[in-house]
């Protein structure tokens, strides 16, 4: 007889040791955050456990000498069930290939995979609902893309912005919309709009969690702490995600990205991308500009906020992002 308990694992020693063995047996990364974690016992043993972080079940695994049990259905059905009781109808999932089937039964339609990963969603709207918002925005002619975090919308992104719409017919600009930031998605995506709408060839759109998330690539918000051979496989995924799906629909040929001389993850990102796209999408890297032979980043002008400095703010800004952090009281 099997029972089913919550597993408290900032609260309970025990339970997470329990629960850290199975995920090295299981070979999961247990520096993953979560929000819930629900353990399977036959007894005093862990069986399985499952856990979810906002809207995203992960760490989902069952020990070997229980795989005959049905165990991992089980798990899903509790996870799920949780989540509708917090109010989530549409979730992601990352799991391995071979659980395909199983997680189909259970009402999850497939975003994209490799050979390493599958990565699955229930609920709408979905990624289908997604492409046809894309599809509304098609022009005509090949386009580039830009996918960026904007947190805060520096000069430094108006110049990659900038460079791509001198040198494409069209640019697609996607903000992130994880709310993982300093500034939310909606500050985001306005400053980057202000910031570009002198630019007529450009096109601001939302991310809505298919692009650089904590569900296509979670590593990319651990930034340094992730294990790169993680960030590796998750990147690879995400970059499949974007050249199969999303590239296509708006007829997009080239991606700018800016080198990143600091972060190791971002680093590991540009390569997968270099390598996923091979000669289907152009990668353009651009160095980042300096100020005062410092690079630009949004890093520094956070650290300036802290600081109270309005002088580098007014280097690092362009006009539109300092006029909107102003009237929004943001600095």
């Amino acid at each position: 007889m099997f029972t089913f308990k919550r597993l408290w694992l900032d609260r309970d020693p025990l339970a997470y040791e329990q629960w850290l063995d199975i995920m090295r047996r299981s070979k999961l990364n247990s520096n993953e955050t979560v929000d819930y974690t629900v353990g399977v016992f036959d007894g005093d043993t862990l069986a399985a456990t499952g856990s979810f972080e906002g809207n995203i079940i992960k760490c989902v695994s069952v020990c070997q000498d229980y795989q005959s049990e049905n165990l991992l259905t089980q798990v899903m059905m509790d996870l799920m069930e949780r989540l509708r009781d917090e109010g989530e109808f549409h979730y992601f999932v990352y799991t391995k290939p071979d659980k395909r089937m199983i997680f189909k039964s259970l009402g999850f339609k497939e975003v994209i995979a490799n050979e390493d990963v599958l990565f699955m969603e229930f609920g709408q709207p979905d990624f289908d609902d997604y492409l046809k918002m894309l599809a509304q925005y098609q022009t005509a002619g090949s386009a580039s893309a830009i996918v960026m975090n904007a947190n805060p919308f520096t000069k430094g992104h108006q110049y990659l912005v900038t460079y791509a719409a001198e040198h494409t017919e069209h640019v697609y600009v996607f903000v992130l919309t994880e709310e993982r930031s300093e500034f939310s998605a909606a500050d985001r995506l306005a400053m980057v709009k202000l910031g570009t709408e002198h630019l007529a060839n450009v096109t601001v759109l939302p991310t809505n969690n298919y692009m650089v998330s904590s569900a296509t690539f979670p590593s990319y918000f651990l930034k340094d702490d992730a294990e790169l051979s993680i960030a590796r496989v998750q990147s690879s995924l995400d970059a499949r995600l974007f050249k199969e799906r999303v590239a296509p629909i708006l007829k997009i040929t080239e991606r700018f990205v800016g080198d990143e001389p600091y972060s190791k993850v971002t680093n590991v990102y540009n390569e997968s991308m270099q390598a996923v796209f091979g000669e289907t999408l152009k990668l353009t890297i651009l160095p980042r500009i300096t100020h005062a032979d410092t690079i630009i980043s949004a890093t520094k002008v956070r650290q300036a906020i802290t600081d109270n400095n309005d002088a580098v703010l007014r280097n690092l800004l362009p006009e539109t992002s300092y006029q909107y952090l102003q009237a929004h009281n943001k600095i």
